[in-house]
């Protein structure tokens, strides 16, 4: 692969995650900072990481991330996401692999929406007899 960037997005609930990959050594920095520091909880670095594992290519690119909205865990699958589809403008054969653990797909689960007359989504006003 010449020195070309790979750019690709991911998106889960309402975080966007713009990935950028370049051959190199292995470096994640998201939003400015190592991603072990962005991300405390350890469940998140690893899932910004599984892609990079199911590839076999974990200290073979250098990846900038820039993510924002919602929280750090869907941020996190939205990095996931972002680095699973780059990887596969990198090399197609990588497809079946990432498919299998279901790093291809969307997560198209959203906040559902506040309707008129009620709290809530769902939640109902506190029904009065008297």
């Amino acid at each position: 692969m010449s020195q070309t960037t790979i750019t690709a997005t991911g998106r889960r609930k309402t975080s966007i995650a713009q990935v950028r990959m370049n051959a190199g050594t292995g470096k994640i920095v998201v939003n400015g900072r190592p991603y072990d520091e962005y991300f405390a909880v350890v469940a998140n670095q690893s899932a910004v990481l599984r892609p990079l594992e199911v590839a076999q290519s974990r200290n073979l690119f250098d990846i900038s991330v820039n993510a924002c909205g919602g929280g750090t865990s869907g941020q996190a699958g939205a990095i996931s996401l972002g680095i699973a589809r780059a990887l596969l403008q990198v090399n197609a054969e990588l497809r079946p692999a990432l498919k299998k653990d279901g790093l291809l797909t969307r997560d198209p689960r959203m906040k559902e929406r506040k309707k008129p007359g009620q709290p809530g989504a769902r939640k109902r006003f506190q029904f009065s007899k008297r």
